[in-house]
């Protein structure tokens, strides 16, 4: 089985929960206890992690000819690719927020500019990487204000084109910030270099996979109940809400852990389903669903946020409406996948992204 089938089959699904989520936030959804609520607020923070994983795999995938502590042309090739792709990654993005403030593009580029100076690392070395970028949020977190530039009611961040601005939006207090995001990427470089079509390895990671997120959802949430349980304790609310959350804002390290578990489990799955399938034609649809990552994750805000605007269901929707307006974008979208892949060889805009990274 070529991984890379398995690979296109979980960035379709990265994409479609993404969709989802943001489909979810633009159309402001109110809160209820409904099982589709629930479901929707699981994929937050989880499918934009496996995208970003996925990401790091595909680096390793494009670098894995190059040697590891060298300086040889192949090397150096790879590291300017990257850097070229990261320097494109971010004016894209940078010019999509004014339309798209929780674009993840323009923190793709710098992911991307850093990869490009570790990707020749051993293992070990990746690993350890991935756990400082993870690891040294909470140490900034108790050093700056996180809520510096925020408007949580209206999830607006100003200030972003000032110097300052941008800088901490990047690093640290984003949707998407280097620090921990980043370490993400770098896990999934580590995760691309391990034996995935080796089903022992498969099980391993799939295990670990398990364990890690059971043990990190019962241990803060098991903090969570104890501090309702004694109020007598007079605990700060508030410490304990942030100090025991699993969710991505802030991106504590618990969070980062519990999304990297959810991504593993996905992606094992996904080859598990390629194996398995890998004739049936969702297999094939969603392979190629995934090969137009890109233009699908732009067309999700332009033309699917735009329907929606021109349809008025962007004010106090019902999660049911949501959802549906997701599966309709997501169904559109795999039906124009393989309609558009009959016929070309790339996605639209990855066609442009090659070209531009070419002349670059």
């Amino acid at each position: 089985m070529n991984r890379m089938i398995a690979i296109d089959i979980a960035r379709a699904i990265a994409i479609f929960g993404m969709v989802i989520v943001n489909f979810k936030i633009v159309m402001n959804v109110q809160n209820d206890d409904s099982f589709s609520y629930v479901f929707a607020g699981l994929l937050e923070g989880r499918a934009s992690a496996l995208f970003v994983i996925l990401a790091g795999i595909g680096i390793t995938f494009v670098t894995r000819n190059t040697g590891r502590f060298d300086l040889t042309s192949e090397t150096t090739k790879s590291r300017w690719l990257l850097i070229k792709r990261g320097v494109l990654l971010m004016l894209l993005g940078l010019a999509y927020v004014p339309i798209w403030e929780a674009d993840i593009l323009h923190f793709y580029g710098v992911y991307f500019i850093i990869a490009a100076f570790v990707f020749t690392l051993n293992n070990r070395s990746l690993l350890l990487i991935s756990g400082f970028f993870i690891f040294a949020f909470p140490l900034l977190l108790f050093c700056f204000d996180y809520n510096h530039g925020w408007d949580w009611n209206t999830l607006t961040y100003h200030g972003l084109w000032t110097l300052d601005g941008m800088f901490r939006h990047l690093f640290f207090n984003g949707f998407h910030p280097v620090f921990p995001w980043c370490g993400f990427l770098v896990f999934g470089m580590w995760l691309g270099r391990q034996d995935l079509l080796n089903p022992l390895v498969k099980k391993q990671l799939l295990v670990g996979a398990i364990t890690i997120l059971v043990v990190t959802e019962l241990l803060f949430y098991g903090v969570r109940l104890f501090a309702e349980t004694h109020s007598e304790l007079a605990i700060d609310p508030e410490l304990i809400s942030l100090l025991s959350s699993t969710s991505m804002i802030p991106p504590l390290p618990q969070y980062m852990l519990s999304a990297a578990s959810s991504a593993v489990i996905v992606l094992v799955g996904c080859f598990y389903l390629a194996d398995k399938f890998q004739s049936s034609k969702l297999s094939q649809w969603l392979t190629q669903t995934g090969q137009v990552s890109l233009t699908l994750y732009v067309a999700h805000v332009i033309l699917g946020m735009g329907i929606l605007d021109s349809l008025g269901l962007l004010n106090n929707q019902p999660i049911g409406v949501a959802l549906f307006s997701a599966f309709l974008f997501c169904f559109s979208s795999i039906v124009f996948s393989v309609c558009w892949l009959n016929k070309f060889k790339t996605g639209p805009l990855e066609w442009v992204f090659k070209k531009l990274v070419k002349r670059a």
